[in-house]
């Protein structure tokens, strides 16, 4: 910095002396710090969903979470020991596959005088229940047509089944035979719903019927009707019918005969 030297003197060591202060302060102060690196915690602190568990969404309901795995929403009730299958909330865990100890028969091994001890017994795996076990059906599994008319929306990833169109009040009937797990109206979209399973691979679903000819828990024939063609839920008189297999919707025209 260049002083003028023709200052007074008593200017000029005011000056030398305020020069000398703003280099002092200016070597003597530390470097700022790095700033602190900033964790984004969104969506990022959830933990994992265990195996055989869904993890509850907004705007999930029971009804839904078993549809899209395949169950019945009585079954998760059970399972899961709920109260009140109304009040989920998010965030919490459901369990959508059969526990391990669900519906097992012990097969007996008759006993004999020289039978060994339990401790040195060898181990029998215990055979489960026709009920219980995973049966899958046959590939290309043959399903009766469930109403008659022109199908007026193909299957699509959206969709998720095809939409058959009708008259109001003709009758809608089961595909094949099956169990009712579920005749109602709470899942959005679906106006009044049946859905039949047909062992623990396949279940059709039936929706915007107007009334319903059967209750959950019911066993249905193939070509029973279950239903009357209705619009519930919709703008038009029509049946929306959806094939899943474990759960996920897969295009059920190559199955209809």
């Amino acid at each position: 910095m260049k002083i003028p030297m023709n200052l007074p003197s008593k200017y000029l060591l005011l000056l030398v002396a305020l020069t000398s202060l703003v280099l002092n302060v200016g070597c003597s102060s530390t470097p700022r710090a790095k700033p602190a690196n900033v964790i984004d915690r969104s969506g990022g602190g959830n933990e994992p969903t265990p195996l055989g568990y869904y993890r509850v969404k907004r705007g999930d309901t029971l009804a839904r979470i078993a549809l899209d795995n395949g169950q019945s929403p009585r079954d998760l009730v059970q399972w899961n020991n709920l109260s009140n299958p109304n009040l989920i909330e998010v965030g919490d865990l459901i369990l959508v596959k059969p526990p391990a100890n669900s519906k097992m028969t012990v097969k007996s091994i008759p006993k004999t005088a020289g039978d060994l001890p339990k401790t040195d017994a060898p181990k029998v795996e215990a055979p489960k229940s026709e009920s219980a076990k995973e049966i899958v059906a046959e590939p290309g599994i043959k399903l009766s047509w469930p109403a008659k008319g022109k199908v007026t929306e193909d299957f699509s990833e959206k969709t998720k089944g095809i939409d058959i169109a009708g008259k109001l009040g003709e009758p809608v009937t089961a595909a094949s035979d099956g169990k009712v797990v579920y005749a109602g109206n709470s899942l959005r979209g679906y106006g009044n719903l049946v859905i039949i399973k047909h062992d623990n691979t396949y279940l059709t679903a039936y929706a915007h019927n107007r009334t319903l000819s059967v209750k959950e828990g019911d066993a249905v024939k193939k070509g029973q009707k279950i239903a009357e063609m209705g619009d519930t839920d919709t703008n038009s008189v029509k049946l929306h019918f959806e094939l899943r297999v474990n759960g996920k919707p897969v295009n059920p025209t190559p199955y209809l005969q």
